[in-house]
């Protein structure tokens, strides 16, 4: 049994909960969900700006921005105020797909707090959620 380290548990839980998504019949891989995913959450943003978001090489975010929009997904458009960037915008196309993300994400999370009570629930997200805010740069 491993140590009470919550560094790792939480790594692991996140890599089992990823190794769950990869089991799902959708044909799109865990990177491009969560892009699809972070764009609709961030309509407009920069390609830079989700890069930093994802915690990804912009590079890395390029080709996955390109098979995104090659699939109907997304599309760039020039940001008005800096003709060298673009700005990521989902189209309608980009719903169905969404949704069946959405259900996946229901059913990792559902395998996930399997046993949980309500109470337990709460209290793991409340202790996540002190941990993230402090951690996050002011």
């Amino acid at each position: 049994m491993q140590s009470k380290n919550i560094n790792f548990l939480i790594t692991d839980v996140l890599r089992l909960m990823r190794r769950e998504y990869r089991k799902s019949d959708l044909v799109m891989t865990l990177m491009q969900a969560r892009t699809l995913l972070s764009v609709s959450r961030n309509e407009g943003v920069k390609q830079v700006t989700l890069a930093e978001l994802l915690d990804i090489q912009p590079i890395t975010l390029a080709r996955l921005i390109d098979q995104l929009v090659s699939d109907g997904l997304v599309e760039r458009r020039a940001d008005p105020k800096d003709r060298r960037a673009n700005a990521l915008f989902l189209t309608e196309k980009a719903t169905p797909w969404l949704l069946e993300i959405d259900k996946e994400i229901n059913r990792v999370r559902e395998k996930a707090l399997q046993g949980l009570t309500p109470e337990q629930i709460d209290v793991a997200m409340d202790v996540l959620t002190k941990m993230h805010e402090n951690l996050t740069d002011d």
